[in-house]
């Protein structure tokens, strides 16, 4: 009988550092440091160059373990989707450390899939509610951070000192907008841009 091949998948978004915690419960749980792929990537879908490679490696020989459900993704139904093509299509199991009844090794028959089919619905049905929230509450809190007056994004660099008189020539004809913004140290867009503000004012 071929031996059995353990696998780890990793993710952790770029603002995350959960990365150590997620290699120590794969190494604790016996896989191998190589056979261990991670992305750092969101969750949002499968389009992650280490996950796609850890895939062509799964087969019926292979165990895929991941720390917890939302590691291996957070969208609903890409999620369900990934999970029959490992299981079913693959014929690999997979091993969700932080939820023990979501192991497919553990009673393989119709009341062991059901119960893995169920908690692996309701997890990911969760994860994407939470991912969907999460969203929401940045856009609530933008939305009232610009109403107490913050700005985002850059702040405006200070108008160089000898803007007033490159303006006059420029407005007098004297010299073109590139001229001027090169005076001005700006790129051509910035200083018709400032131009305007100032002409505002």
């Amino acid at each position: 009988m071929e031996e059995i091949k353990m696998y780890g998948y990793m993710r952790v978004s770029s603002r995350e550092q959960n990365e150590d915690r997620q290699k120590i419960a794969l190494c604790e749980a016996g896989v191998p440091k190589r056979n261990i792929y991670m992305d750092k990537l969101s969750g949002k879908n499968f389009e992650r160059p280490q996950y796609k490679k850890l895939l062509r490696k799964l087969d019926g020989n292979s165990v895929l373990y991941v720390k917890s459900i939302d590691r291996l993704g957070r969208n609903y139904k890409d999620l369900n989707e990934q999970w029959r093509i490992i299981t079913k299509e693959k014929g690999a199991d997979i091993v969700v450390i932080d939820m023990p009844l979501l192991d497919t090794r553990r009673e393989k028959n119709l009341l062991g899939t059901l119960i893995s089919d169920i908690v692996l619905a309701l997890l990911s049905y969760v994860a994407e509610n939470e991912r969907i929230n999460i969203k929401q509450r940045q856009a609530e809190g933008i939305a009232a951070a610009r109403e107490r007056g913050v700005k985002f994004g850059r702040p405006s660099l200070p108008i160089p000192e000898n803007f007033n008189q490159v303006h006059k020539d420029w407005r007098a004809g004297k010299i073109n907008a590139l001229q001027a913004a090169k005076e001005c140290g700006m790129s051509e867009s910035t200083f018709i841009r400032d131009a305007r503000k100032f002409e505002k004012k």
